[in-house]
């Protein structure tokens, strides 16, 4: 995983100072939380996400889809 190190705020900062990590995510979309150095949160404007628009339903095809291609030998094998 790349991470674009202008996108990173630890949880202190976070704690110590919202407004600056709701500034980061307004100029950049979106940040990155590290918690005890490593990526832990993704903070991000869910306007410009269109999965969060998604009715749940829709939301468990697309994993279907996503399970059954990764998967695909397989349930042909059980399909024999």
């Amino acid at each position: 995983m790349t991470i674009d190190t202008d996108r990173i705020l630890s949880v202190s900062e976070i704690n110590h100072n919202f407004s600056k990590a709701m500034h980061k995510v307004d100029e950049l979309g979106q940040v990155i939380i590290f918690k005890n150095n490593k990526p832990r949160y993704f903070f991000c404007d869910i306007s410009k996400y269109p999965f969060f628009d998604l009715t749940d339903d829709e939301k468990i095809d697309i994993i279907a889809a996503r399970i059954l291609k990764e998967h695909k030998a397989a349930f042909r094998e059980l399909a024999k």
